[in-house]
């Protein structure tokens, strides 16, 4: 099983050890991309304080991230299930699992990001600010500018089993399973069940639910159908849009009563 998700807008600090490696991280057919995406960030941000500001779309009182990220080649690094804050991964709560599930996240989380395009959670990363909606000056928009090198990278990631994809509109942009991968894709919607709408906060928080009890409970469903049953089974309310015809995704809608 492969889980996609999105990253924090929120980030911790960068760590006191040792600098970013690019050539170390997971999925090394992407480290050109990497390269040439902090490259221009780290360039922009050195040269021109406000350009970048409004290119990275922060406030006056986020200025100190426009200063994090001229550091980033010499900042220190730290996994990236650490760097990666809010409420999904409060809810996924990564440093209180046991060690059994802590391996099951090493193998199957891959978090997206408009910087490296994706990382394993145990791969070492600085701390830093690019969503995958941001449009570099000399590289145009990041959603687009990832296709490529992802579709080359992600198909060989996701393997032979599940895709469960939790990420968001922006950064699911970067990288859309075509074919026999699509057709072993569950997307996932979390609703209000009274309303049948979508609230960020608790969708958010559930999806980090969801995660977590998959690899607390050592589940590893093979594929969309099976993963419906699953979630049925450790308590989750879900109704499914079956996709007609092969090569398409399943959505999963999880239902939720409570607002939190």
């Amino acid at each position: 099983m492969l889980v996609l998700l999105p990253p924090s807008e929120g980030k911790a600090s960068s760590g006191r050890g040792a600098p970013l490696k690019l050539e170390s991280l997971s999925l090394p057919g992407l480290t050109a991309t990497r390269e040439a995406v902090l490259g221009e960030l780290v360039e922009l941000c050195a040269s021109d304080e406000d350009k970048a500001r409004e290119v990275l779309g922060l406030s006056e009182g986020l200025r100190g991230e426009v200063a994090k990220n001229v550091e980033l080649r010499t900042a220190g690094a730290r996994p990236a299930g650490e760097i990666y804050t809010g409420v999904l991964y409060d809810a996924l709560d990564l440093a209180s699992l046991d060690t059994a599930a802590k391996r099951r996240a090493t193998r199957s989380l891959l978090v997206f990001s408009g910087l490296w395009g994706a990382v394993r959670v145990t791969d070492k990363i600085p701390s830093y600010r690019c969503s995958m909606g941001v449009k570099l000056p000399a590289l145009g928009a990041l959603g687009a500018y990832w296709r490529a090198p992802m579709a080359a990278a992600l198909p060989e990631a996701a393997g032979d089993g599940l895709v469960l994809d939790l990420r968001s509109s922006a950064y699911a942009a970067a990288w859309k399973p075509k074919g026999e991968v699509a057709g072993r894709t569950a997307t996932v919607r979390v609703l209000h069940a009274p309303t049948r709408k979508v609230v960020s906060h608790f969708n958010k928080a559930t999806k980090g639910r969801i995660v977590r009890s998959l690899l607390t409970a050592g589940a590893a469903p093979s594929g969309p159908a099976e993963l419906v049953e699953t979630l049925r089974d450790l308590g989750y309310v879900v109704e499914v849009d079956a996709p007609v015809g092969a090569g398409k995704a399943w959505t999963l809608d999880v239902l939720v009563t409570e607002v939190h």
